[in-house]
């Protein structure tokens, strides 16, 4: 088979494919390829042919080359979720194209706003018709090798009388009855919509679904369950047919609702990680930069640079504007996520954190020398020396209420964005048009302003320091706190809930500027990776071994899921031996009070959050974790099982 080189369709830096954080494109089920990180935001046709394939949502093209090379763009991931938004095609499904002509253009910040990845897979899906494929941009290269013969054999799929009575059917009628019958029937079935490679299934009960009969469908490359949804994978252009086929055994299920429904199965604590997951996700890169520069400053301090003073003030400008004003960055995306205005949050948080407040943290500083003093903060706040010092009294009448900044505070300006939200839709109701603009935000900013400092802001403030300083305390038990996260954070990942620890990260992050939580679930992380290389190491099928590694990789980047649902926890005792190692890492880690200068990133680019001085502590961590997953599951994990 003939090596290919193709050109990059889109400009930025190019990622072998495995890098990508989605099971599907990561593990090579579409087909072999790279991926664009950080696309400019135009797609161009990297050799001449034609668009066999435009999605209606216009995330994602279809390419046939003059000599056969077909070919899958799809900008972003989740992107079907923007329907349409933010993508303005320049030519349509039938057009003959030439290289270079521009195909797409679509805005990332729109996509990025919306909470997805703009990473842009680009695969040759008849891949094995090829040998070695060769990506190239500028003067960046990556190459997908082809798979070794032994990878590549493998015995004819046995087949079911019930697959053999769909034989002679046209093709995507013949997958679509299949897969109806294996997910149980129509009366299974909640709701059935696709994306560019995907046919995504609703259904009523999990357990009448024969997995492994779907696998043995011709023409369905993969089949996993992910965000609520059963997903089977049947590739570009043929999922369109698929499903159209699909529907047609139940009409009723054209109305979709897929989005909604998902919602509907979630548990209340998926629920409420999903909305904070949606409400912290687009906050996190911030923070994830300045925790970067945190630790690269703190690096380079540490080998005795001395700064000139501006200079320094000027990088704590940088590092600590975000955890300032922190209230505004939740109020933000609160309102953004149920539905307000977000200029709305931004002032709303703002207020939170009004410089003629009294700061949060001097108050803090300030109330242990006025309790061992017998003051209280009334009377502390008539003395002199404790102006700014202590909360401004104010008498509403029936009692006196601290008022105080919430610098680093999370929970209030949650609660408090959630009610503007709600509150400005209610005032929409039935407030005229003509006077809209001026009256809702008016009464918006006022109402949840008031509420905010005489009712939500003490009272959230003060769950806040109880439930968070209680996790607080626990993490800083020697061994015990860490051993026990290491070990179920992988567990709490499976069943969706893992988000609700992003308000903690922060948490921990604004008040002591450190986050000993990322130290302990970064051994968890790597600890799977190393279970799932040892099963990948000891399968004797050579194309299960390299599906296995492709899945793997991912973990030693912080992303475990392909390792988790596509290796350990289909054999499970890979994901036992995998809990153990993070739970050793995770004792160790919290024994030597490991802790990272920001959040979000884990395993080899978690590196760069401990450059402060605790860089060979944290690979000692990782290498302790990793061998004890990979050891144990090596050891006690027989492949025949």
């Amino acid at each position: 088979m003939k090596n290919i080189r193709i050109s990059s369709p889109l400009n930025g830096t190019l990622i072998p494919l495995n890098q990508v954080d989605d099971p599907v494109f990561g593990g090579g089920a579409m087909g072999r390829g790279a991926a664009v990180k950080n696309p400019e935001g135009k797609v161009y046709s990297p050799f001449d042919g034609e668009i066999t394939v435009f999605f209606p949502t216009n995330h994602a093209i279809g390419l046939k080359s003059n000599d056969g090379i077909e070919l899958l763009i799809h900008v972003g991931m989740d992107t079907v979720k923007l329907n349409g938004e933010g993508f303005t095609p320049k030519a349509a499904v039938g057009d003959r194209v030439k290289r270079g002509q521009l195909l797409l253009e679509f805005d990332p910040k729109v996509i990025t706003k919306a909470g997805y990845q703009t990473t842009t897979p680009v695969v040759v899906t008849n891949h094995q018709d090829f040998g070695d494929i060769t990506f190239e941009l500028n003067n960046q290269e990556v190459t997908s090798k082809a798979p070794a013969e032994e990878a590549s054999s493998g015995g004819p799929v046995e087949q079911d009388d019930v697959i053999k009575q769909f034989e002679g059917l046209p093709d995507a009628e013949r997958v679509a009855k299949s897969i109806m019958y294996y997910v149980g029937g129509p009366d299974n079935v909640r709701t059935a919509e696709h994306c560019a490679t995907r046919l995504r299934l609703i259904v009523n009960d999990k357990s009448k679904i024969q997995e492994k009969k779907i696998e043995n469908i011709e023409g369905v490359k993969g089949q996993f369950f992910a965000a609520q949804q059963y997903q089977i994978i049947c590739g570009t252009g043929f999922v369109d047919k698929v499903t159209e086929e699909f529907i047609k055994l139940k009409p009723a299920l054209a109305g979709g609702g897929g989005k909604e429904a998902a919602y509907a199965e979630m548990s209340l604590m998926q629920k409420i990680s999903r909305t904070l997951g949606d409400v912290f996700v687009p906050i996190i890169p911030v923070l994830v930069a300045t925790g970067l520069f945190m630790g690269a400053r703190g690096a380079i301090l540490s080998l005795g640079s001395e700064w000139d003073p501006n200079f320094l003030l000027m990088t704590q400008v940088l590092t600590d504007t975000a955890f300032a004003f922190l209230p505004a960055l939740v109020c933000w995306s609160t309102m953004n996520k149920f539905g307000g205005t977000p200029v709305i949050g931004i002032v709303l948080g703002l207020m939170l954190v009004f410089p003629g407040l009294p700061n949060a943290y001097v108050v803090g500083g300030a109330a242990g020398e006025i309790a061992e003093k017998g003051l209280t903060w009334i009377q502390a706040a008539a003395l002199p020396e404790y102006a700014g010092k202590t909360p401004i009294p104010l008498d509403i009448g029936i009692t006196t209420i601290p008022l105080v900044g919430y610098q680093g505070s999370v929970l209030p300006a949650l609660v408090l964005g959630i009610f503007a939200a709600k509150f400005q839709q209610w005032l929409k109701t039935f407030i005229p048009d003509m006077i809209d603009l001026i009256v809702t935000p008016f009464l918006t900013l006022t109402v949840s302003m008031a509420l905010g400092f005489l009712v939500v802001g003490p009272i959230m403030h003060g769950i806040e320091q109880i439930v968070f300083g209680a996790v607080q305390k626990f993490l800083e038990i020697p061994i015990v706190g860490g051993l026990i996260i290491g070990g179920l954070q992988q567990v709490i990942v499976i069943f969706g809930v893992h988000h609700v620890f992003s308000a903690l990260e922060i948490y921990l992050l604004s008040t002591i500027q450190a986050d000993p939580f990322n130290a302990i679930i970064t051994c968890a992380t790597i600890a799977q990776g190393g279970a799932a290389l040892a099963v990948s190491l000891k399968t004797r099928d050579g194309k299960k071994r390299a599906l296995y590694i492709s899945s793997t990789v991912p973990a030693f980047l912080g992303i475990t899921e392909p390792a988790i649902f596509g290796i350990n926890l289909r054999l499970m005792k890979p994901f036992i031996y995998g809990c153990c190692g993070g739970a050793v890492g995770g004792a160790v880690s919290s024994a030597m009070g490991l802790a990272g200068t920001g959040m979000g990133i884990t395993v080899i680019p978690g590196m760069l959050l401990y450059m402060n001085g605790q860089i060979v502590q944290y690979i000692i961590v990782n290498l302790i974790a990793f061998a004890v997953g990979f050891g144990l599951t090596y050891m006690l994990y027989k492949s025949e099982e």
